[in-house]
């Protein structure tokens, strides 16, 4: 991959560490988890469940999973058949796309767009098809979309809530993604690792919850944004038995399986204390509001956010630098590290807009204000 360079995120979580800034780059939460939840991993690891577990995960994690998406969808994936379990959102991602992208299939994905997306699509031969979205609401325009539909279009990504605007399809959005592929066998990609976060009662439009899309849909979750352990790296996929069964050949021979006392504790945790997962929205929307409030004493211009742990702001205002460079000067200058969204668009488009991730402890949020006020 010669002419793909470095990711964005540790080129500034580097900076962050460098400089000793406030790092609300990189989107990790710097709280932990349930102890009850390490306390199981804990226990489960002293029973002596270290070795493999199945290629396609824990059956009773993946039981739990089915019954999840079952009650928040209507949709019952047969967790023996279609659902698999993945070292990470990022993980399932590549093993999707690298199962059903061969050599000059187009992807359709919308930038700005996470950035594993178009590198893994050219590591395959595949060629990305990107549609710009653009600020302040990020809005999909779908008269875009169609113009490129062709015979070679093999595969749509959709990621809601995005990452990096903090924006959600509506359905309005599904109506048109269901009437373009109808009558085709393009295949979509759902990225839905922030399902849980959601806000101002935000409904997610889930893959899962239309027969049309979700009989051509692979859907990716993640654990580590649901429980707060990005380390952990757990994941999974969903999928129609036909697609998964696809799916899975690619994972036996990647990652064969996954980390094993982790996947029975989770298993136990989502059994247990199953109403977790519904607290998450309500207190991801404090952590959204509060630090909402903390920077209406800057000069950004904050955009509207209705899902994920992620902020955007204009900083149009405040200078006429590019993005990359601005975030750049004020990680070094005034110690706060954040995100270009350009590092988001194939061609660098430069909006002057910045990302914050907000899942931080209230004392790091009022710490990182506290400095951008100087700006």
């Amino acid at each position: 991959m010669p002419n793909v360079g470095n990711s964005i995120f540790p080129v500034m979580t580097g900076l962050a560490n460098q400089y000793n800034a406030v790092n609300l780059a990189q989107g990790f939460p710097d709280f932990g988890t349930d102890p009850q939840l390490i306390h199981l991993v804990d226990e489960y690891m002293k029973k002596g469940f270290n070795q493999y577990s199945p290629p396609a995960g824990v059956l009773a994690l993946r039981e739990q999973i089915s019954e999840l998406t079952f009650n928040r969808t209507g949709r019952r994936y047969n967790p023996e058949t279609e659902v698999v379990v993945a070292a990470g959102g990022t993980q399932a991602l590549g093993t999707a796309i690298t199962t059903f992208i061969r050599e000059g299939d187009e992807v359709i994905i919308f930038e700005p767009a996470y950035d594993c997306y178009s590198p893994i699509i050219k590591l395959n031969g595949g060629i990305p098809r990107a549609v710009e979205l653009t600020p302040p609401d990020y809005r999909i325009v779908w008269d875009e979309v169609k113009k490129c539909i062709s015979n070679k279009t093999r595969m749509i990504m959709i990621n809601t809530p995005h990452n990096p605007t903090g924006t959600t399809i509506s359905k309005s959005d599904i109506e048109e993604l269901i009437k373009i592929t109808r009558g085709t066998d393009i295949i979509i990609l759902s990225d839905e690792v922030y399902e849980h976060i959601l806000f101002d009662g935000v409904e997610h439009q889930s893959m899962a919850k239309y027969p049309e899309l979700a009989e051509r849909s692979l859907i990716v979750s993640s654990f580590g944004k649901t429980f707060h352990t990005t380390g952990w790296r757990l994941g999974y996929t969903l999928g129609p038995t036909e697609l998964m069964k696809e799916f899975m050949k690619v994972q036996l021979f990647s990652v064969y399986t996954n980390n094993t006392p982790m996947q029975y504790a989770v298993a136990v945790y989502m059994e247990n204390y199953p109403d977790k997962i519904m607290e998450l929205s309500a207190f991801y929307q404090q952590k959204r509001d509060y630090f909402r409030k903390l920077m209406t004493e800057t000069r950004f211009k904050l955009l509207p956010v209705s899902g994920s742990y992620f902020q955007t702001a204009s900083f149009a205002d405040i200078s006429d630098e590019g993005d990359y460079d601005f975030a750049v000067r004020i990680t070094k200058e005034f110690g706060v590290a954040t995100i270009p969204t350009s590092a988001f668009y194939s061609h660098g488009t430069d909006h002057k807009v910045i990302r914050f991730c907000f899942a931080k402890k209230d004392e790091t949020l009022q710490k990182a204000v506290e400095r951008l006020v100087a700006i």
